[in-house]
């Protein structure tokens, strides 16, 4: 019997702004930069490719203070919203690269550090961008922040969950002044050397009672799909969950099960731009299927354009 894959392709409705279905392409930075025919061409491709929503990747905050303009992001913007997809982008908390611990940062530093989402945010927003997302996850430097073994301060933002949080919250707050009536979404690791999910879910009500629309979980365990994602719908917020969604019956399983609102698919839509419309249309067996190989994983590391070995 063929798998219903009806519950991807329903759309979700979020604060007047509509997603055609439950498939999010998740920030991946793939050295294609963000203003050039090349960048175009690769998100274009994926939104008409039949995603409901495309995350732009991991983008310093510091590239919008003259790299950056709504000028010449308002192209992107435009190429993912002509493929049907709605459109936003990850905020990173400096540069990528650096590695910056919560105790290097002056209390100086981090009024910028906030200043700075700030601004990004209304250069998005005056690009056209549908959201924005803070990335707070996978060790990064919000992560730092939150994780008790990394946060070594004994100010006001680090020590005890309540100052660990402050960072995450204050950010929130800047983005969502700045955002106007935009989707903000937030990308937390929910378990971590150091912490787990009862205090993830500390963090996470406080950045939705500050603003946060759609949490963004990464990443699942190998026990199920969705499973570090379905506690945090106790907030009543759509969550996005990520995590070997490339095999649609992990996707099915994660949305039937009630444990997520929307699957983000990594390196599958890396290796086959087409993989939602080739499922809708009934075509799984002509789907380029990721192996696992992490050959994308290569170029990242070696600064080239991300590709597949699968790819002829």
């Amino acid at each position: 019997m063929a798998m219903d894959l009806s519950l991807l392709f329903q759309p979700l409705d979020v604060k007047g702004r509509r997603l055609r279905n439950r498939i999010v392409m998740p920030p991946m930075v793939v050295n294609r930069g963000l203003t050039g025919p090349e960048s175009l061409a690769w998100y274009g491709d994926r939104a008409r490719g039949g995603v409901g929503l495309v995350i732009v990747e991991a983008t310093n905050t510091t590239d919008f203070q003259g790299l950056l303009t709504a000028e010449n992001l308002s192209p992107l913007v435009d190429a993912i919203h002509a493929g049907g997809a709605l459109a936003a982008i990850q905020l990173f908390p400096g540069r990528r690269g650096q590695t910056t611990q919560p105790a290097d940062l002056s209390l100086e530093d981090i009024g910028d550090l906030r200043a700075a989402y700030g601004h990004a945010t209304r250069v998005c927003r005056q690009a056209g961008f549908d959201g924005v997302e803070p990335h707070g996850a996978h060790g990064f430097l919000l992560n730092r922040f939150f994780s008790p073994e990394q946060n070594r301060r004994d100010d006001a933002y680090g020590g005890g969950l309540d100052n660990r949080i402050r960072l995450a919250v204050e950010i929130v707050s800047e983005v969502r002044q700045a955002l106007g009536d935009g989707l903000l979404f937030y990308r937390h690791t929910p378990v971590a050397p150091g912490y787990g999910i009862e205090e993830s879910l500390i963090l996470t009500s406080a950045l939705v009672e500050a603003g946060v629309d759609i949490l963004d979980l990464s990443p699942s365990s190998h026990q199920a799909p969705a499973d570090r994602a379905a506690p945090f719908k106790v907030h009543g917020v759509p969550v996005i969950a990520v995590g070997g969604m490339g095999r649609e019956e992990r996707a099915v399983e994660a949305l039937s099960s009630g444990r997520t609102d929307l699957v983000a698919v990594g390196r599958g839509l890396i290796a086959d731009a087409q993989w939602p419309i080739k499922l809708r249309n009934g075509e799984g067996d002509s789907i380029i299927r990721c192996a696992g190989c992490d050959c994308c994983f290569d170029d990242l590391r070696a600064g080239i354009p991300v590709g597949c070995a699968e790819w002829d």
